[in-house]
């Protein structure tokens, strides 16, 4: 596979891990385009780690993933370090996502992108994890693919679906926090 800069990743074969297609990637990072630079990125349901390089391939500071297969977490893991530049900080974690996303509470995330097996039963777990641990910065965006005929956008306290894109078979639902930045808890925990 190649990413942003024609650059070339690993990825698995088969279809265990579904890539984010393409188009759906430019459309990301296009929409994103002046928030990528100097970002704290999360990855959900990491998979081939595509979003992750490209993230860091166009400047973010920090890249974080979550996988729960061990072999996409190897290949993820080698694909970041290749392409990580000195000045860039990468983790990738192993283990189940909604577990996983209680150990960054007290940090927060600029761009936050989440794409789930289509048919799992991860979207609202998910996203209430999110909102309960307070990980979306109150200006960040999070970035949630899926299948229109496998599920739908829900609003979640917390956080709004403020508009959702389509791509061919897949479809982006972009969240905002829907509590007032001044009225949310002050973070002070350090991440490490």
């Amino acid at each position: 596979m190649r990413i942003y800069g024609n650059r070339r990743i690993k990825t698995l074969p088969g279809q265990t891990v579904r890539p984010t297609p393409s188009r759906v990637r430019e459309a990301i990072f296009q929409i994103w385009r002046d928030r990528i630079s100097g970002c704290d990125w999360l990855d959900l349901c990491a998979g081939s780690g595509s979003m992750g390089a490209e993230a860091l391939c166009r400047g973010a500071a920090t890249v974080t993933g979550i996988e729960k297969w061990g072999r996409a977490y190897s290949v993820i893991r080698d694909n970041w370090q290749t392409l990580a530049q000195p000045e860039q900080q990468i983790k990738i974690l192993r283990g189940d996502v909604v577990i996983m996303l209680a150990k960054f509470a007290g940090r927060q995330f600029d761009c936050i992108y989440f794409d789930p097996p289509y048919a799992g039963a991860l979207y609202q777990p998910v996203l209430t994890a999110i909102a309960a641990h307070h990980l979306l910065a109150p200006d960040g965006e999070m970035a949630v693919e899926y299948s229109p005929r496998q599920w739908q956008p829900l609003e979640i306290a917390g956080l709004m679906c403020d508009r959702c894109k389509t791509y061919g078979n897949s479809a982006i639902a972009f969240y905002r926090t829907s509590q007032d930045p001044e009225n949310r808890p002050e973070v002070q925990a350090p991440w490490v």
